[in-house]
């Protein structure tokens, strides 16, 4: 679940197939549905796309039925977070987001046991296992501990900023990946796995509506894998309306407007009023496009610099450096 050029660490696929053969499931179908060779899961070096983690969990969800991937007691039926996200959009603001879910997890599952706290100036978030040693890989807690801290920044709009995180066991292998997952000191050996984050952020309204969280919860588990983003209302909207269409290059900002019912005129000042324009906003629909196809093993690299309407491939490569950070041929490799 590291974030550094839209890769992901093989521990956490290793961590997913792992878990699975513990409870009897055969991983192949999972990792045949995610696009992920076997044979990757003994190079330690090797990195995944977060379409590829995002599936396979998406298939361990469905074929095991516990959103926690048995890495706790009991099971946490598949549609559990969608339960409790419906409620929290409803919420007022980001203490009532972390109230309620705390009181709902701690409710409905015997696996975790959730604590929020507000002082003065700092407020905090903590979580323990019931039974820590199922979660033999710490899969399980850098899983939630991640979506404690971005679902409720998507909820708000803007990213929640962490003072630090601690965590109930020692420095894993892994744990390079954490600054990437958590920008923050991290501590090991603590009695809790708690983050922390300044109180006075807790008077921020939520301003995602049901109908964005529909959206968000059909791509999850995406979104909390990938460089985080958080969009306001028009600028989600945009990009929804980019996304699904292969021809998007050659949409102009009045075929956009018209999906949305508004004039371009309009679009252009919601835009502006939340920091973005339409250019910036199709880059980004090039840049999502660009690492979704170069995921495609069948397709060479200059059919996909001229389906994001690069007439140079040399172009499309440096473009896709300046997004990613590495070139669209490492990449692909």
């Amino acid at each position: 679940m590291s974030f550094d050029n839209q890769t992901a660490s093989i521990h956490y696929a290793c961590a997913v197939v792992n878990a699975a053969r513990r409870l009897g499931h055969d991983p192949a179908p999972m990792l045949e549905e995610a696009a992920i060779n076997p044979g990757l899961l003994t190079k330690t070096e090797m990195r995944l796309t977060p379409e590829q983690l995002a599936k396979l969990l998406q298939a361990a969800w469905r074929i095991e039925d516990d959103e926690f991937l048995g890495m706790g007691i009991g099971q946490c039926r598949h549609g559990i977070f969608t339960l409790m996200a419906r409620q929290a959009i409803h919420c007022g603001n980001l203490r009532a987001v972390y109230r309620h879910l705390s009181r709902f997890y701690n409710l409905v599952s015997g696996a975790i046991r959730i604590e929020f706290e507000s002082h003065e100036k700092i407020a905090s978030l903590s979580m323990a296992l019931t039974a820590p040693e199922l979660d033999q890989d710490h899969m399980l807690v850098d899983f939630l501990m991640l979506i404690w801290h971005r679902f409720p920044s998507w909820l708000i709009g803007q990213r929640i900023p962490l003072l630090g995180i601690d965590f109930a066991f020692s420095k894993p292998a892994h744990a390079k990946e954490y600054p990437l997952l958590f920008p923050c000191p991290a501590r090991f050996d603590q009695p809790v796995n708690r983050f922390y984050f300044p109180a006075d952020r807790l008077s921020l309204p939520v301003v995602q509506t049901p109908e964005t969280l529909r959206r968000h919860l059909r791509r999850a588990p995406l979104d909390w894998f990938q460089r985080q983003h958080y969009y306001q209302a028009y600028t989600r909207r945009v990009l929804d309306a980019l996304m699904p269409d292969q021809d998007f290059v050659n949409l102009q900002i009045e075929d956009i407007a018209a999906m949305l019912n508004i004039t371009a005129r309009t679009l252009r000042r919601k835009l502006t009023e939340e920091k973005t324009a339409f250019q910036e906003l199709k880059n980004i629909a090039r840049r999502d496009t660009a690492i979704h196809l170069l995921s495609q093993r069948h397709l060479p690299i200059s059919q996909i610099a001229h389906t994001l309407g690069y007439t140079e491939t040399a172009s499309f490569s440096r473009a896709f450096k300046e997004w990613t950070g590495t070139s669209p041929q490492r990449f692909k490799r």
